[in-house]
């Protein structure tokens, strides 16, 4: 009797050791790995992106700063220092977030008032912060990913109350894109709102609160569009240029007329004139216009292959994440950012309204550079994670066959007839 209890207290504790431990060892102790295929991409993207920047900025550098190479100069440090960070949070365990979320999400919304008590004014909107070099919007973008994963990861066992679910989801996000709109930023208001449904969506939100929210969504967009004075001219602009790429706004001409000059493989880096001849914000909201120019067709479809990559790498990191937070956190932040490069590049070709979207990775300016960056840290932090749970996964499910096959040669299942 002695003997038995002793094999009893022995085995049982043995199996516990194999199993609990197991998971939380994948969580705290990542293996260190990363996904090389998404750091090859974030290579190709941010040295393309240098490049096209070297050859886009002079002019517009030199107007707008009296120095030709003062934005290029930036953008190199913008890549480092973002780079910095990305690396930092790619070694932060993502569960963190849990408790950095909060004051993250209070300082964006300090920095959106901030905008709308002192921000400066530049082409009839009020957008940023210290002569324009810092963009709270683009914060608020990878601020409400990371918020709202972290809040519907915590609330998931009572999305089907409409009083959890919708009604503090529609708060927080009206909270969050008031702000942004009253600058007036209608692209990243609806950016906002876009993240905000897709997140309750994959967090196992009621099919019925998502086509409210949907066509909620729907009629206020279209009322917004219809007391703003900025919204009715960008839509009518694209209905205009949708009928007659002629009557379309003087934007899009210009950009459409560098598309047409480069053709199939384009003029040459560095040999574009229309950034020289009107194209407006060549360095920053207009550089497809410049690309497509200077590497034609070809160069351009290389690049939306390259974000197709990193739409490819990022949602497979969401679909090992080992919990529903790290799947959230990377299915958003990944759809934020081919949303962004997406937007441009149809505005640019005039199959939307103008919205104003930078080119993640691509675009001059600091803001969208170091959040698109901060972004892909979680991401990679993320697939660090996923990694290790999965080889942890497959060692438990190998045992657990093995264990179900039998011991010591035995039979694990009844033979047939045996009761």
């Amino acid at each position: 009797m002695g003997t038995r209890v002793f094999r009893n207290t022995a085995v049982a504790p043995a199996d516990h050791l194999e199993s609990v431990p197991a998971v939380s060892a994948a969580r705290s102790k990542p293996s260190g790995e990363i996904d090389l295929p998404l750091i090859l991409i974030m290579v190709a993207l941010l040295t393309f992106g240098l490049i096209m920047v070297f050859s886009a900025s002079p002019d517009f550098s030199l107007y707008q700063h009296g120095d030709a190479w003062l934005i290029f100069s930036r953008q190199v440090l913008w890549v480092v220092l973002g780079c910095a960070m990305a690396f930092v949070l790619s070694r932060i365990d993502y569960h963190y977030w849990r408790a950095l979320v909060l004051p993250f999400m209070l300082v964006t919304l300090v920095m959106l008032i901030g905008v709308l008590l002192v921000g400066d004014v530049r082409l009839g909107s009020m957008r940023g912060l210290f002569s324009g070099s810092i963009q709270p919007s683009e914060l608020a973008k990878a601020a409400t990913v990371i918020y709202l994963a972290v809040w519907l990861h915590s609330k998931r066992e009572q999305f089907h109350d409409i009083t959890w679910g919708l009604l503090p989801l529609g708060v927080i996000l009206g909270m969050i894109g008031g702000l942004i709109y009253l600058q007036p930023d209608l692209s990243a208001t609806a950016t906002v709102f876009m993240l905000g449904g897709l997140l309750f969506f994959l967090a196992g939100g009621d099919l019925r609160q998502i086509i409210f929210l949907f066509v909620a969504a729907l009629i206020a967009g279209f009322l917004v569009v219809q007391v703003s004075a900025t919204g009715q001219e960008r839509l009518g602009a694209f209905i205009s240029g949708i009928q007659d790429p002629m009557e379309a706004s003087y934007h899009v001409r210009r950009s459409l007329e560098a598309i047409v000059k480069g053709g199939i493989f384009g003029v040459g880096i560095g040999l574009a004139d229309t950034k020289y001849l009107g194209l407006p914000l060549a360095a920053t909201d207009s550089i497809f216009a410049v690309i497509a120019e200077e590497l034609g067709i070809f160069g351009s479809l290389g690049l939306i292959l390259l974000y197709a990559g990193l739409a490819w790498r990022g949602l497979r990191i969401a679909a090992k994440a080992p919990d529903l937070l790290g799947n959230l956190l990377a299915t958003g932040l990944t759809f934020w950012i081919i949303t962004e490069a997406t937007f441009n590049i149809l505005a640019m070709v005039g199959l939307m309204p103008f919205a104003g979207n930078a080119l993640p990775f691509v675009s001059a300016g600091g803001s969208s550079m170091i959040v698109s960056l901060i972004a892909i840290g979680i991401i990679m932090n993320v697939s660090r994670h996923s990694r290790t749970e999965t080889q942890t996964t497959e060692r438990r499910e190998y045992g657990a066959v093995l264990d179900l096959r039998g011991r010591n040669r035995r039979r694990g299942v009844s033979r047939p007839g045996r009761s």
